[in-house]
């Protein structure tokens, strides 16, 4: 069978791949995009939906700004709308943690000088702000610049533009070996298909190690699924996306409502995912443990109807850092994964920064930090002729 032949094939459809493949054919790259499934269908699309700057490291904090500039001019550049709703967001502390005050406060200072506005209230000033928040809840920092989005929309989106703009999309194309040839990498399918470039992206989320390991550079991803739910709908009210600033995880509820009113509840305990089957199931004891934290973050959405719940495959690595970049031993390979449950607000930023680099070599935007090689060991990438 002939290969198809391209500048770039990355492999992974959801939204780091997608925009990724964009931001490259807005740069004249030719670019195959091979997705296991459909474009979206895992941790892109099954996500919360937080367009969230807030709580990010501040190392992250550039990435994050150049993603949130893609965000605001979103239905511009995709022709779509993906319900971005720069309505605000806000993480809360409860009294029992009264130390979390002063950490807010110290990141909004510090935030500050990164490009993020933030406002910390407290008592009667936060009350009339947010009266649906709970007699626990001490106080709130919020960012009136950040915001959420729908997850499903998303990398569907960035894939039909892409695709409108001259990139090849092959959706339920099931890579299963990859290699570097010559000067070009050959990527095969489980139909026989063969794909060939001189550059290979690996945007795979929890899927992605498989890929990297016949490189010789193996990491420690594990697969993890998150407890989401959706009620039915009342009236709009809830503008901001909100969530519970804590280091125990069953407290760490977060929601957000939709215009047509329905609430978005994530958070609690997450659930075991089974890459191997494409499948993460929803336990119903963390269901009902995150239906216990949201009554204690915004008593009144306890009397609401759960009319669905779900889960998705997550990627997540011992540091809570993705990797991003270049391998550390194939000149030509090109990383973007593991972001650790966090990835949906910054993913047009990673794929803008990742088609900047593979078209020019270098990016102004810092992600030293998340070189592959902080895990493996290895030489120097060899440059093969």
């Amino acid at each position: 069978m002939t290969a198809l032949g391209s500048d770039v094939i990355i492999v992974g459809g959801g939204i780091m791949g997608a925009s990724a493949a964009f931001f490259l054919r807005k740069r004249g790259r030719s670019v195959t995009l091979l997705e296991r499934g459909l474009v979206g269908q895992q941790a892109s699309g099954t996500n919360f939906g937080n367009v969230r700057r807030q709580g990010r490291p501040f190392t992250q904090l550039p990435l994050a700004n150049r993603a949130i500039a893609i965000w605001r001019q979103a239905h511009e550049l995709l022709g779509e709308d993906v319900e971005y709703l720069q309505s605000g967001h806000m993480r809360v502390c409860y009294r029992n943690r009264p130390e979390a005050l002063g950490q807010f406060s110290e990141y909004a200072n510090a935030a500050s000088g990164h490009g993020l506005r933030l406002e910390v209230t407290t008592g009667a000033q936060m009350r009339t702000h947010f009266p649906f928040l709970g007699p626990e809840v001490l106080a709130a920092s919020y960012s009136p610049e950040d915001g959420h989005a729908n997850p499903r929309l998303v990398a569907p989106a960035f894939a039909r533009a892409a695709q409108r703009a001259g990139a090849i999309v092959s959706e339920n194309t099931h890579v299963t070996t990859v290699e570097k040839q010559g000067g070009d990498f050959r990527v095969t399918s489980d139909d026989g298909r063969e794909f060939r470039a001189p550059v290979l992206l690996v945007t795979a989320g929890a899927w992605a190690n498989r890929l990297s390991e016949q490189f010789g550079e193996p990491v420690p991803l594990t697969a993890r699924g998150p407890t989401m739910s959706v009620t039915e709908p009342v009236p709009y009210a809830i503008k901001p996306a909100v969530g519970v600033f804590t280091p125990i995880e069953e407290e760490s509820v977060y929601f957000r409502q939709v215009l047509r009113g329905n609430i978005v509840i994530g958070g609690s305990f997450r659930n075991p995912a089974y890459p191997d089957i494409c499948r993460a199931y929803v336990g119903p004891e963390n269901t009902l443990s995150q239906m216990r934290q949201i009554r204690r973050l915004a008593p009144a959405l306890a009397r609401l109807n759960i009319i669905r719940v779900w889960s998705g495959i997550e990627g997540y690595l011992p540091d809570g850092l993705p990797i991003m970049g270049p391998s550390a031993r194939v000149s030509g390979l090109y990383y973007a994964f593991g972001f650790c449950g966090a990835g949906f607000q910054i993913g047009p930023g990673v794929g803008d920064t990742m088609a900047e680099l593979i078209d020019t070599g270098k990016t102004d935007t810092p992600i030293d930090a998340y070189r592959i090689d902080r895990f493996v060991a290895a030489p120097p990438a060899k440059r093969t002729a």
